[in-house]
């Protein structure tokens, strides 16, 4: 999990090998979207995640980015697995992601190469999550918690959609009713209406 100091040009990552029950401030990892740990600043004596010159291409080329989560959730993760699109099928879905959750290219771990393939699976979709083949989910949000809230409702999805299939073939929603379900949701629904984080 990272998320962007807001205003600036740095971002802030999990240590590698630091259980989350154990996070604190100041063993939270601050580095600039080249990737580079900020010296002297909070953990800057500790190695950053193995993910984060993803995290750093993902923040210098989609600029709206405030928050980027990874995770290896059992039902994502499986249709990653398959290298499979999780269909829209359920309204929750639609309101969230605005259809179906694209897959991005295989790629190796340590370099930027998975945030590039996030990048151009995302530029100019609605889904603020992407299955990186043979990998895992990633998602984006406006914040950190934005982005974990992509992260669980991703994986819920993904665990209903595979339900469904195991009953017989999902009804699709039509394309006219995602776009109605997903202004209304971004747009309309709740108390204090926050917009999408792209545009359509």
């Amino acid at each position: 999990m990272s998320g962007r100091v807001p205003g600036t040009d740095l971002f802030v990552i999990k240590a590698s090998g630091i259980d989350y029950q154990n996070l604190t401030p100041d063993n939270l990892i601050l580095c600039n979207v080249d990737g580079t740990v900020v010296e002297g600043s909070p953990g800057s004596d500790g190695s950053p995640s193995s993910d984060t010159a993803a995290h750093a291409y993902v923040y210098r080329h989609m600029p709206d980015v405030g928050g980027v989560v990874h995770t290896h959730s059992n039902y994502a993760t499986a249709w990653a697995a398959r290298g499979e699109e999780i269909p829209c099928v359920i309204t929750g879905m639609a309101d969230e992601f605005g259809g179906p959750i694209p897959v991005g290219p295989f790629a190796i771990i340590g370099d930027e190469s998975i945030g590039e393939g996030i990048v151009a699976t995302l530029r100019g979709h609605r889904s603020r999550a992407v299955l990186m083949q043979n990998h895992g989910p990633f998602t984006i949000g406006k914040d950190p918690r934005d982005a974990v809230k992509a992260a669980v409702m991703l994986e819920d999805v993904a665990r209903t959609v595979h339900i469904s299939r195991q009953l017989g073939t999902p009804l699709a929603i039509p394309n006219v009713a995602i776009d109605t379900l997903f202004n209304r949701y971004q747009n309309v629904y709740g108390q204090e209406p926050q917009g999408s984080l792209f545009v359509d």
